[in-house]
């Protein structure tokens, strides 16, 4: 089944496909006229009753199709003025002159009601004129042939179809009880867009609101360094860049300068000795609680103390957390520590094998399946990097292609890690996070790949970040 917004993420998917709107709609009304004339044959008097959305337009079509052999009345819910998109008008206006105000028709002298009201993301208490409407089509004693989904499902009141023709698969909630008999059918939707992460993705990005203060966007806290000094900045860096409010770095005292030097955007909490300790346990969990969500691992390094703090930190954080690099090698050692948790694990395969046990074929698309395995039996979304990453919480899977070999420069994976704690973050669900991120970071490296060629680095990478959102965003604005 397809939730509202996964709907809008195909639909987006198969425009940045080659697959344009357009020829959706037309594929969708087309495919409900069909259905109709195999179902009731032709000849009937139908009224396809409208609203003003890309569900009326794919009313619209219908009635272009059906009006051929079928007497057809258009049933406008608002005057064509409302209508809101550029491509359900264009198809009105191929069918203007047989549509009608729907509030002066008797919905009772028509074999076949067409309900073309309202589409997929319709929750709470029905407005009107829909409300009438929907009462309306009920009553109706016709036959009652719902587009994509029964209009208001979800909401106090719907339209009782007979038959539901839907679109690529069910939607969330659909029944026999609340749908009628669901009727699927292809309208042409490229197997990539299912398959692979794309613009799409951005449905599920937080746009802040115009009121919102420091720190409603995001709170991060960062937890490495060490031994190495630019991982964490780097992810810091990334964080800031996805849009989160605020990045602290809690990072051992031989690292605190370093990773303080890099940015005045960064609150840095100097740590008590020279790698992670157990003794910076209070101080972590402290930390922890002024935040929204935790990575952990980037810089620190592979130390025997490191490693049990990692675990006994993560085993007790009650915050969503994103686990990479030496955070991997450390959990690795005790999944149980995993049990119960929330969040995301970034692992290469190299990393995914110390996890799992797991040699993963050569074959990328070929690691779908251990990789959802994996994931469901630890409870956490893997986000597996490669050439094409994997991305899975044990349900769902997600490949994506964009990136190029560039990228194996020291600190993209970081970069990556950078972006997913942010999303988690700013409220976006562990698996949505890193469906968006990989698309995210390996589109900003084809950016930078193509100014630098072989010379790019991580920082760069983070500098196309915002150019990315920008680019695929503006649609949501």
């Amino acid at each position: 089944m397809l939730s509202h917004q996964e709907v809008r993420v195909l639909d987006i998917n198969s425009e940045y496909l080659g697959m344009p709107v357009e020829v959706l709609m037309e594929n969708a009304g087309r495919s409900v006229a069909e259905f109709i004339e195999e179902e009731y044959d032709r000849g009937n008097k139908i009224g396809i009753v409208c609203g003003t959305g890309n569900n009326g337009g794919d009313g619209f079509v219908a009635a272009r199709y059906l009006k051929e052999k079928n007497k057809v009345w258009v049933l406008m819910a608002r005057s064509r003025q409302s209508i809101k998109t550029e491509l359900a008008k264009k198809n009105f206006e191929k069918i203007a002159d047989i549509s009608s105000p729907a509030d002066d028709a008797d919905l009772k002298q028509f074999d076949v009601v067409v309900d073309g009201l309202l589409g997929t993301g319709i929750h709470g208490d029905m407005e009107e004129p829909f409300k009438t409407l929907i009462g309306r089509i009920n009553s109706s004693g016709s036959k009652i042939v719902s587009i994509d989904i029964p209009s208001g499902l979800g909401s106090d009141l719907s339209v009782k179809p007979n038959y539901t023709v839907t679109f690529h698969d069910e939607k969330d909630g659909m029944t026999k009880k609340n749908s009628g008999n669901i009727i699927i059918r292809d309208i042409g939707i490229p197997a990539d867009a299912v398959k692979y992460v794309g613009p799409g993705e951005f449905v599920y990005y937080p746009i802040p609101g115009k009121d919102s203060h420091k720190g409603e966007n995001g709170r991060v806290l960062i937890i490495g360094g060490g031994p190495y000094t630019g991982a964490p900045a780097l992810a810091g860096l990334s964080a800031y860049r996805i849009g989160v409010d605020l990045v602290h770095i809690a990072t051992p005292m031989m690292s605190y300068y370093p990773i303080a030097s890099y940015s005045p955007n960064f609150i840095v909490h100097r740590l008590s000795g020279d790698n992670l300790s157990e003794k910076d346990l209070d101080v972590l969990r402290l930390l922890s609680r002024r935040v929204d969500a935790v990575l952990i691992g980037p810089g620190a390094g592979d130390h025997p103390e490191t490693y049990l703090t990692v675990q006994r930190f993560v085993r007790e954080c009650d915050k969503p957390i994103v686990i990479d690099a030496d955070g991997i090698g450390a959990v690795s050692r005790d999944l149980s520590v995993l049990e119960g948790k929330k969040g995301v694990i970034t692992p290469h395969a190299m990393e995914f094998k110390t996890l799992s046990g797991i040699t993963l074929p050569d074959d990328y698309e070929g690691r779908s399946a251990p990789v959802r395995e994996f994931a469901k039996k630890i409870g956490m979304t893997i986000l597996l990097k490669g050439r094409i990453d994997v991305v899975s919480d044990g349900d769902r899977v997600k490949l994506n292609r964009t990136g190029n070999a560039a990228m194996s420069v020291g600190g993209t994976g970081d970069v990556l890690a950078g972006q997913v704690v942010g999303l988690i973050s700013k409220g976006v669900d562990p698996f949505d996070a890193a469906r968006i991120s990989a698309f995210t970071n390996g589109f900003a490296g084809d950016l930078a790949f193509e100014e630098l060629g072989f010379s790019l680095l991580a920082t760069d990478v983070i500098d196309k970040i915002p150019v990315v959102l920008k680019r695929f965003l503006e649609r949501f604005i």
